[in-house]
């Protein structure tokens, strides 16, 4: 979603691959996206560009932008996303990142956070599609990971330990158990069958998981964001699940061989996990439990709050998911397929009238509402408080919901894209040296008001004009790595300020 020269330096690319793209074309209106496309927000973005539409909304005519969480309608289909990478130092930070971004910032915006998930988790009805960048954790063993291992033999360590995928992913896909799931990242195409029967029958487990990663539990901040893919091996014969290029391209940059280092050391597993994906890996940093006892009470970890879970919803009755990864979008790549997918979703009346329509859900938007009480972008955020607290929040907003705008007609998402940012000039050059500015997205200030909460993105010209003259925030990556490739470069910061807590 790069936009201008100026946006190339808030997306984490080393400068010597900085391109500025074909996307500014259709951000400017040369040129039309002949069919509707949404999209999920990953690790090599305009993070800038995206930060403006928080709650989702168009990058251009007819490409949306999912938001950093959402569930979003297009005719009869249900399709939640959940953009951004896995790393679980952050999971449970603030979207502290303001522009100007430091060199940690840039690429601690596109992680994921537990609000997001949190929120996500609240679904008590069937979707049809999920979406993620990165792949749930554990995917891999589903599908032939004996195939996809010959082909990307790193993986199979980072498979082994724990590392390789978005422990967030896997929360919601375990939860809201879509028939489809679709992901990106690993640059390779791979299928897998997700059979749901034990979290089915033993309820809950998507969300006990979450709570446990919110509140601490082991195994909260030991997953790192980052996977190498390096060049493609020789094709051998395919096995099913997996699938790769035929033909290497010498041409191709690889955006993910960052020079970056692990923040977390795990232990080495012998034993293959189980594909109930247990969390069960010590922290290695850990403090011992007679030395923690002597530090003053100053120094204690908060008790976390109970969380109470409930059963699986009723209403969400798939227990079968297909997941789909595609192969980077170059020559000779396997980066598309054309499917048709049912809905199993229960479609709103009209839904399946065609042309399709993009909607908005009222579901989605009652949680959004019941969520609005906290500022996504300052810290701390407050622990989670479990459905039994939120369920009734949101069926009161639901019926909010329902009066001021299902009723009234206004769930039809308007196509009410406008240009923030300059447009791209050529005689810009590829590597301006100041930093792009911060905008208000008219999108987002008529979503919030449409919803009635408040938009904690529309900050004053005199505030963002300071951060400007501060500069960007120093580096905070010493002493947090512990060697590995393609990891990430410790720590990010904290968030700023305070929030005003849930409602």
């Amino acid at each position: 979603a790069v936009r201008n020269s100026l946006d190339l330096n808030a997306m984490s690319v080393p400068a010597k691959y900085r391109a500025i793209g074909d996307f500014h074309e259709y951000y400017s209106g040369a040129r039309l996206a002949p069919y509707l496309t949404l999209f999920v927000g990953g690790n090599h973005e305009a993070s800038n560009h995206l930060w403006e539409l928080y709650y989702g909304g168009w990058v251009a005519p007819n490409i949306y932008y999912l938001g950093a969480a959402n569930v979003v309608n297009v005719g009869p289909l249900r399709i939640a996303g959940l953009s951004g990478i896995w790393a679980g130092y952050d999971y449970r930070k603030s979207h502290f990142e303001r522009l100007p971004y430091g060199n940690d910032e840039v690429k601690s915006i596109y992680h994921v956070r537990e609000l997001d998930t949190r929120k996500l988790l609240q679904v008590r009805t069937q979707v049809d599609v999920g979406v993620s960048h990165d792949w749930p954790k554990g995917i891999e063993w589903k599908g032939n990971h004996n195939q996809l291992f010959r082909f990307k033999p790193h993986f199979q360590t980072d498979a082994k330990t724990g590392k390789l995928g978005s422990a967030a992913a896997k929360y919601v896909m375990d939860r809201l158990r879509p028939k489809w799931w679709f992901a990106a990242h690993l640059h390779c195409k791979f299928s897998a069958i997700v059979d749901h029967g034990d979290e089915a029958e033993s309820g809950g487990h998507a969300t006990q998981k979450a709570t446990e990663e919110i509140n601490g539990a082991p195994g909260s901040a030991k997953n790192v964001d980052r996977i190498v893919v390096d060049e493609d091996p020789p094709q051998a014969p395919n096995e099913g699940g997996i699938e790769t290029s035929k033909i290497h391209n010498n041409d191709e940059i690889d955006l993910d061989m960052d020079d970056e280092v692990a923040p977390i050391s795990e232990p080495p597993s012998t034993i293959e996990p189980s594909i109930t994906d247990r969390e069960d890996l010590l922290e290695t940093n850990a403090v011992p439990a007679d030395l923690r006892a002597q530090l003053p009470a100053a120094f204690s970890r908060p008790e976390p709050t109970p969380a109470t879970q409930t059963p699986c919803p009723e209403a969400i009755k798939n227990t079968t998911t297909q997941f789909l990864a595609l192969d980077k979008c170059l020559p000779n790549r396997r980066f598309l397929q054309i499917m048709e997918v049912d809905p199993i979703s229960e479609t709103s009346k009209g839904a399946s009238n065609r042309p399709f329509s993009l909607t908005y859900d009222k579901e989605w938007l009652a949680i959004t509402r019941a969520f609005a009480s906290i500022d996504p972008l300052t810290g701390p955020i407050p622990s989670d408080r479990g459905e039994i607290h939120y369920r009734p929040l949101i069926e009161t907003e639901e019926s909010w919901v329902e009066e001021n705008l299902v009723k009234p007609g206004k769930m039809i998402v308007p196509e009410n894209f406008e240009i923030t940012a300059p447009v791209y000039d050529p005689g810009e050059g590829l590597h301006p040296k100041e930093h792009p500015r911060e905008y208000t997205n008219p999108q987002t200030v008529a979503f919030c008001k449409m919803l009635g909460i408040e938009n904690y993105f529309d900050r004053s010209e005199e505030e963002r004009r300071e951060r400007r003259d501060k500069g960007p925030a120093e580096s905070t990556n010493s002493g947090r790595g512990g060697g590995g490739r393609g990891r990430s470069r410790g720590f990010h910061g904290r968030g700023r300020g305070r929030s005003r807590g849930p409602r």
